[in-house]
């Protein structure tokens, strides 16, 4: 399984006038032209003049530096598509919970007991929203993926990449961040944090700084010098990882909540479902998204990685590879992907399946973010095949029955 940059440059040193707006998106596109500056009518003004040459000089950030190159479309603009197969308007997950980016990316302008009021309403409203759909798909008239082509794509997949079994202990990686690669959940939690819209690089970097600054482990001390440093401190220990403010602010919260709730900084009592096989594992996917700043993926990847449960997490590899199957609705925002497919995946797949996803969708040429079908991918082959010979078998089914 999988499965939030750097902040863009700053403009040029030339003052531009107010009416003058340009798209950052498309000024970072490889080998394309500069769209045509569109500018608005504006009372006439005198000319802005030069600001004398800081002697700065602009950084150019490498694009696989500051965002994984699958992480294709941001889930803020999923979760706004419409699609007649979508939930029902009045209770559809992307409407009555904010998806894991949008919370993180809103600060708070709210202090004291309205802050605190303001954040219990949205915990509120995201556990209501979770609820309906646990254990169950928004799409429950969509008839995909079927056990046997989870089974077909597991079989096709690990005969290109190997299999892929659930290790028998979890140990935390010193050189790399991991995404919920830790037997402790609450550093599972902070890595996947910091592995959010970013690259494994990326991550990586901002671990490892952090572990220079605080030194490294799961201690009490260290949780402790993170929180009362501040996220302030913390941001810029990890700034070299992407959207340092956003998630220093997420991981400096969550360590005041923990410490809040059990008087300390774990959260090793819900290891205690990896151990049952009856393990209440919504118990626990909601006490995970209480927290502000995580959402159903982040969560996901704690149970499946770290606790050891059988959960489908939907990372920015998966959710396109499933799109690109026909395993979900087109419009379906991540959120949503995950609760379809996690109630219809086979338990025993899960692990295996989501892995080899995120394996094939960051190496199939394919298959990655921007790849062209070129006839070659086993994988788009066999289901093509598999969609052919449904849809002859259900021509001459017809033309039996009319003959």
């Amino acid at each position: 399984m999988a499965k939030i940059g750097s902040s863009a440059p700053k403009d040029s040193d030339v003052e531009r006038p107010m009416g003058l707006r340009r798209s950052a998106r498309n000024l970072s596109q490889k080998g394309a032209d500069p769209p045509p500056i569109k500018q608005e009518e504006q009372p006439a003004k005198t000319p802005a003049r030069p600001k004398p040459n800081s002697g700065k000089k602009r950084v150019r950030v490498k694009e696989e530096d500051v965002k994984e190159e699958d992480d294709d479309e941001p889930l803020t603009k999923i979760a706004k598509k419409s699609s007649s197969l979508s939930p029902p308007s009045t209770s559809p997950i992307s409407k009555t919970i904010k998806s894991e980016d949008e919370v993180k990316s809103s600060p708070s302008t709210n202090k004291g007991g309205d802050s605190k009021s303001k954040e219990a309403d949205l915990r509120a409203k995201k556990l209501k929203s979770y609820a309906q759909f646990a254990n169950k798909s928004p799409y429950p008239d969509f008839p995909r993926p079927t056990p046997e082509e989870c089974q077909r794509a597991y079989d096709v997949l690990s005969s290109l990449h190997g299999e892929r079994r659930r290790p028998a202990k979890v140990a935390a990686p010193t050189d790399h961040a991991g995404c919920g690669d830790s037997p402790s959940v609450l550093d599972a939690l902070v890595r996947t944090i910091l592995s959010q819209n970013t690259s494994n690089r990326n991550s990586t970097r901002a671990k490892l700084d952090m572990d220079a600054a605080y030194g490294p482990g799961d201690t009490e001390d260290r949780w402790e010098a993170i929180a009362k440093g501040g996220a302030a401190k913390l941001e810029k220990a990890i700034a070299r990882g992407g959207l340092g403010g956003v998630k220093s602010r997420v991981i400096v919260g969550i360590l005041e909540q923990v410490r809040e709730r059990y008087g300390g900084y774990s959260l090793d009592h819900l290891l205690r479902l990896g151990l049952e096989a009856d393990g209440d594992d919504e118990a626990a996917m909601r006490e995970l998204i209480s927290f502000k700043g995580v959402g159903p993926k982040t969560a996901s990847c704690v149970l499946l990685f770290c606790v050891g449960r059988d959960s489908f997490a939907v990372d920015t590899h998966v959710h396109r590879l499933t799109g690109m199957l026909g395993w979900r609705p087109p419009a379906a925002s991540r959120d949503e992907t995950f609760a379809h497919l996690d109630a219809r995946i086979p338990d025993r797949l899960k692990y295996g399946l989501h892995v080899l996803f995120v394996t094939h969708g960051r190496e199939c040429a394919e298959c990655k973010a921007g790849g062209k079908a070129q006839g070659r991918c086993e994988l788009r082959r066999v289901f093509r095949r598999g969609k052919d010979a449904k849809v002859q078998g259900e021509v001459s089914a017809i033309m039996a029955y009319v003959h």
